[in-house]
Formats: structure tokens, sequence, C-alpha cells
């Protein structure tokens, strides 16, 4: 049973700013949020129409527009600070993705300077770059990249990010679908080597559930993100672990929210009331819906 003191989520996304005043928040934290070059966002797009093939069911993607339309849907969502994040599936792209990233970020004054990076020697270099020009969020996404976080060629990369305190938004959980390299052990290596690295696990490490939560309870910069949890279509209660739930609830001050907006088979708005039904009370959606992002952004009123 949902608490008592949780506000039923928005059916609709028409209903989603209502929904914020309710909660008294001035908007959404959404740390997980894709704006890639043309060319690479429609060969994305083409992988997901692909999706029966790839995944083994449909997955349509519900915001398929132009660059402008979708910022402009953002804002009226709510999402005060709009990440822009990229992520190469080879080597020699993070570079170019990373001037690409800058560029978008000076061009509309209300999206996140993101950044990427690769396994690769050249990593060295362009992510203190990166994080010189202004870079705010890092996407690595481990299965897609097909590479180890662990791999020794990131130490540098690691060291800079860590120091810098910038936090980066990783796939490392094996769904939906396992790579060589996904799971949590090479992330718990990374983390061992460098405790203060701000790691934000992507889809809640889903399905290493508990593993990755160990990870948050464990080092205090890591944070799980929701990114279609809860929202029944990768995932819900039947594969959570047993008393799941209850560590959420003390994980409240480590969870961010996270969406893979444009790139959902389902409205925007699915995921907040996916999280409100979990009945944890509205200070812990408030939390997770904008006072941790908001800290992790940097942004002024995080509360």
């Amino acid at each position: 049973m949902p608490a008592s003191d949780t506000t039923p989520g928005p059916a609709t996304d028409a209903e989603v700013p209502a929904y914020l005043s309710a909660l008294r928040i001035p908007g959404l934290a959404d740390v997980h949020v894709h704006f890639l070059p043309e060319r690479m966002l429609h060969k994305v797009w083409s992988y997901f129409d692909a999706a029966e093939q790839n995944y083994g069911y449909a997955w349509p993607i519900q915001y398929r527009y132009d660059d402008e339309t979708r910022l402009a849907i953002a804002r009226e969502l709510g999402i005060r600070a709009i990440p822009a994040l990229t992520y190469p599936h080879k080597p020699g792209m993070a570079a170019w993705l990373n001037d690409w990233n800058r560029r978008f970020a000076a061009a509309h004054g209300d999206v996140v300077h993101c950044a990427t990076l690769f396994a690769e020697p050249d990593s060295a270099s362009y992510v203190p770059e990166a994080l010189e020009a202004g870079a705010r969020l890092f996407k690595v996404h481990v299965q897609v990249g097909g590479f180890a976080p662990d791999d020794p060629v990131l130490e540098a990369a690691w060291t800079a990010l860590e120091r810098a305190g910038v936090p980066v938004v990783i796939h490392a959980g094996s769904r939906p679908l396992p790579g060589a390299h996904t799971g949590p052990d090479a992330i718990g290596a990374v983390l061992a080597r460098h405790p203060r690295l701000a790691f934000v696990i992507a889809h809640m490490g889903m399905p290493e559930y508990d593993a990755f939560a160990d990870l948050a309870q464990q080092y205090e910069n890591v944070h799980l993100d929701t990114t279609m949890f809860a929202t029944g279509f990768l995932d819900g209660p039947s594969v959570w672990p047993d008393g799941y739930l209850d560590r959420l609830g003390a994980l409240q001050e480590r969870i961010v929210l996270g969406s893979d907006f444009p790139n959902i088979p389902y409205p925007y708005a699915r995921q907040l009331s996916a999280l409100a039904d979990l009945g944890l009370g509205d200070d812990w959606m408030r939390s997770v819906l904008w006072r941790n992002g908001a800290r992790l952004l940097g942004l002024r009123d995080a509360g």
C-alpha cells in the first residue's frame, strides 16, 4: 500500500507540471536525457526500430521529433537543466562527440554541457580537456562500447573525473542486453581505486540491483538513476530482490531521476507515476525527482 503521504503520480505528460507543483519542487532534475548528432541519432532510432530482432520485443520511440521540438517538450515537462548524453561505440569517436556536446550546450542556455569517453589512450587528454571546457556530466555505456571500465587505459580519465567531482552516468548493468563487461565487478574495481568517483549507475543497475545498491551504500558519491525502473517495460516487482524497496527508502539521498528521454517506448509521465506508485512518500519523491539530481548538476536552488 502506498504511504499516506504519497501524492498520486501524473497520468499524462500534461499533468506533470501540476504534479511538481503539488510536490512543491521547482522542476525535474533528470540526469539521463539523450541528444545526439543528427546522423547518429537516426542510427540509434533505426536500432530501436529493429528492437524485436535486437531485444526480442518492440521498442517504439515515443518522442521522435527534431531537436528543437524535443527541447521544447523537455522544458514543458519541467526538466530544468537538460542533459545531452552521448556515447561512442568505437575508438576515435569520443573526442568529436565531446566537441559536438560543447557546441550544442553553447547554443542552448538550459542544456547541460556533457561529455563522454572510450577505453583508449587519448582519453587521458580529451577527458581533462572536456572538463576544462566546462563539461558537467559524462556518459559511459559499457555494453555499447564493449570495453571494461577497469581497463588500465582509463586510469588517467577516472583520476581527472574523481578530482573534478563531475558525475558519470554509466550503463553497466546487464539489461536490456548483457555484454562481456557488464555487471558490478569492474565498477567495484574502479571505485576501489577511485573511492570518491561520482558514478551514477543507470537503470538502477538492473538486473544486478542489490550489488549496485551495495556500491551506493559503500561509496558516498555513488548514485542510482531510475531510468525505466518500475515502469513495467524492462522490470517490475517480480524481478526485484526481496527487501529492495526498503533499501530504496534507506538510499533516499542516493537515487536520482533518469528517464532515457526521448528514446522511451511510453510517455514520460509513466516514469514519474511508476516511482510514485512505489509508495515511498512525497519526501522521497522530492529527493529523487529534484534534490539529488540538482545537487549533482550544481543547480543553484537544489534545496
